[in-house]
């Protein structure tokens, strides 16, 4: 990799980096009930879809952090072999709502994935009904 990719990556990821900051921040100082970083999500998604910020600012390293993520869960999974009791007595309740979210968040993703297609496909043809 060429300096000036990495630095354009590091410079990415610290923007990420600072919305997720941000989020936490907003969530402490009027001391919401929601997690920081799903905040921080919200608040990246509100920046895109109000084109304060654009998508190829963050591309490049999001590209990089999407196809490095299974490395992500490699701390969560052992943090969960610490958790062998609370699993054994709540196996069937963490079981049915771990299956819940995966669908849920299937559903959307999906959604959000079908839009984009078509969006994109959308301004190929010249088409603009089927920006967001």
């Amino acid at each position: 990799m060429k300096a000036d990719k990495i630095l354009k990556y590091l410079l990415q990821i610290a923007g990420l980096i600072l919305i997720n900051k941000t989020g936490f921040y907003i969530v402490e100082f009027f001391e919401l009930r929601i997690p920081g970083n799903v905040l921080g999500m919200i608040l990246l998604s509100v920046l895109l879809w109000t084109r304060v910020v654009r998508l190829e600012w963050f591309e490049g390293a999001a590209d990089f952090l999407v196809r490095h993520l299974s490395f992500f869960f490699v701390p969560i999974s052992v943090g969960l072999m610490t958790l062998g009791g609370i699993i054994a007595e709540n196996g069937i309740q963490l079981a049915v709502i771990l299956v819940l979210s995966a669908i849920v968040g299937m559903v959307f993703a999906g959604g959000t994935s079908h839009v984009l297609v078509k969006r994109k496909g959308g301004e190929k043809a010249g088409n603009s009904a089927h920006d967001l």
